[in-house]
């Protein structure tokens, strides 16, 4: 039988089976000496929420966002206590946007924790999105106790299989004594090499205190042998759980780790950029990413003084106009440049995978992926200086070996007026009437001139906000937050109450289409309750127009594009904000309205300005795969 009638295979199995055993029996040894050596206090009311949040406030995390479920509450309840702010969301997937915009803005880890089962499937778009953006996200997972795993009990499943494609680490702590190396671990991973998310599973018996694990598990007092058998198994698993529970452990941040360039690196890129008469810089998110300060890149690009696009999280990094930044006619310019500095940005589909690229231009790409740094090099383009290292510290570096040098103004000056004559074109564009309703680059230029210094901008939507990239001109680093490389739609309610909370002084402003602001309208209640006054400037054209602007020329069919102009602003109202309308009647009086938005905004309203808007040309022909 099994084929053992092989007396050298049944040894085998034999043996491999006496191995097992052995070994099992030295675990548990080593576990009940443990046990024996750090027995734990049956009589504490300590929970590991408590030391969760030890460990949260220890790192400088001032914000936890959640939608609360019973598999975390101990979590929270400490976090409270411990006053680090408690944010509760009306959907998991805002909380862990949310916590991902305190990512970007901070500089710290962003932290979301939410329930069990759906509670985590919930969260997987948000945390896949804050993976290709590169955003450092700590995710604290509920889960049912690790005895009743696979057995039926609510809200169970295998969460560590579902995040494995989605996350750079993850872990489910089995012991109170594991929860604070595991979380100071995980959160230094999150912050190195190439940022990410990472999970952490906390099964409710090491959240809870022990009295309750007791009785959750079944621990009995009394009964005949078999009934004492079960017991001690059972008080055996507890104790395990809470063996050295409460002994003092390190909490502090353990320094992440950060790749640097070489100095031979710096000294090519820099002999490069020296033998270039057409240079051009590309800027991606990753370049606004710590340890180097925004501010601090800032002044090295200027130092530089080479022509650059930004994109990303890099949008604003030169301020409104800085005569180095260009943000019409890329492409043309990609294909006359002689020099091209990826620097965090990647061949992916926004560069055309390569293609974009001229094909005679020397190319020097950093990131610190290496698969990002050679990202279809193999097909349409080729790296001659490939750096894996932190953008920032390149940059900084690179402006210090250039020492000053900077640049022949001829070929900024070709850009700049080509660039200019562009946004000229673009300007005629919103002074022409449309058929119905109002221009849309119309109202967004009427916001370009409104926005105050402070003004931090939220993109969520596809159409309308493509067009406000063109229009609006963030005013300063980190002024800017959009999805990223995965184009999520539904960032806008979690990014939007991020920013207030990472920025409280600033005027948020979010930016929706009328499909994406579906998703997330309804946090508003979150907006209202939580004291976050936002503005959102909805371009409602009753349509998902990106994808028709393609499909209905080339399939003669607007099936599945069509919404409705609907009372957005009265669903905000509803849910505590205040609605106001934009329409053809307010054709000259847009300023009015949109000042009336802010002045609300400073009395602590969020406000939801729902802006009817006709069809132009301006995004003719563009496609959106």
């Amino acid at each position: 039988m099994y084929g053992l009638e092989d007396p050298a295979l049944a040894l085998t199995f034999l043996g491999t089976a006496l191995v097992g055993v052995c070994t099992g029996l030295i675990c548990s040894r080593l576990k009940l000496l443990y046990i024996w050596t750090h027995p734990p206090d049956r009589n504490s009311t300590r929970t590991g929420g408590d030391l969760v949040a030890e460990v949260l406030a220890s790192h400088g995390v001032k914000h936890i966002f959640t939608l609360v479920g019973g598999h975390i509450s101990p979590i929270l309840v400490a976090a409270e206590r411990l006053g680090v702010r408690v944010v509760d969301t009306r959907h998991e997937a805002t909380a862990v946007f949310a916590a991902d915009a305190v990512s970007r803005l901070s500089g710290t880890v962003g932290v979301a924790a939410v329930t069990a089962g759906p509670g985590v499937t919930n969260t997987v778009t948000a945390v896949k999105n804050a993976q290709l953006a590169e955003s450092p996200l700590l995710l604290l997972g509920g889960a049912s106790a690790s005895l009743l795993s696979g057995r039926g009990a609510l809200q169970d499943i295998n969460h560590m299989t579902l995040l494995a494609s989605v996350c750079k680490h993850r872990v489910s702590v089995r012991c109170v004594r594991d929860i604070a190396p595991a979380l100071r671990y995980a959160i230094q991973i999150a912050q190195s090499d190439t940022p990410g998310p990472v999970f952490v599973e906390l099964p409710i018996d090491v959240l809870y205190p022990i009295h309750l694990v007791q009785r959750e598990v079944g621990v009995k007092t009394g009964g005949g042998p078999v009934q004492r058998v079960i017991n001690w198994y059972l008080q055996n698993y507890v104790d395990n759980i809470f063996a050295g529970a409460w002994e003092p452990r390190p909490l502090t941040p353990l320094p992440p780790a950060i790749p640097l360039p070489s100095d031979s690196e710096v000294r090519r890129a820099a002999e490069l950029l020296r033998g270039a008469r057409r240079p051009l810089l590309l800027l991606g998110s990753s370049a606004t990413s710590p340890p180097i300060p925004a501010a601090d890149t800032r002044r090295h690009v200027e130092a530089l003084g080479v022509p650059c696009y930004l994109a990303g999280m890099s949008r604003g990094l030169l301020g409104r106009r800085s005569p180095l930044q260009l943000r019409q006619e890329r492409r043309a310019a990609l294909q006359e440049a002689d020099l091209i500095i990826l620097a965090g940005a990647v061949c992916d589909f926004r560069l055309s995978y390569g293609r974009s690229l001229g094909r005679r231009a020397k190319i020097v790409s950093i990131h610190r992926d290496p698969r990002q740094v050679r990202l279809n090099a193999d097909m349409f383009w080729k790296p001659t200086l490939a750096v894996q290292a932190d953008v920032g510290s390149f940059i900084r570096e690179l402006s210090a070996e250039m020492a000053g040098q900077v640049p022949d103004k001829t070929w900024l000056d070709k850009l700049r007026a080509r660039d200019d004559a562009k946004e000229e074109k673009n300007a005629e564009m919103a002074r022409q009437p449309t058929a119905e309703h109002l221009n849309p680059l119309k109202v967004l230029s009427r916001l370009e001139e409104l926005l105050p210094p402070e003004a931090l901008l939220v993109v969520d939507g596809g159409d309308f906000v493509a067009s406000a990239a063109y229009v609006l001109r963030p005013r300063g680093p980190l002024a800017w937050l959009d999805p990223g490389a995965f184009g999520t739609l539904g960032v806008g309610g979690g990014f939007a109450l991020g920013a207030k909370l990472a920025r409280p002084e600033a005027e948020v402003w979010l930016i929706y289409g009328d499909g994406s602001c579906g998703y997330s309208v309804a946090e508003y209640d979150t907006f209202t309750r939580h004291k976050t006054p936002v503005i959102a400037l909805v371009g409602n054209d009753a349509g998902w127009t990106q994808i028709a602007r393609e499909q209905v020329p080339m399939f003669g069919t607007d099936v599945a594009c069509r919404l409705a102009h609907c009372r957005y602003d009265t669903i905000a109202e509803g849910y505590g904000g205040r609605g106001l309308m934009l329409t053809r009647e307010h054709e000259d009086a847009i300023d009015e309205v949109l000042r009336r938005a802010q002045a609300l905004a400073k009395e602590g309203h969020s406000v939801l300005v729902n802006a009817l808007i006709g069809s132009t040309k301006f995004r003719e022909g563009s496609i959106s795969v």
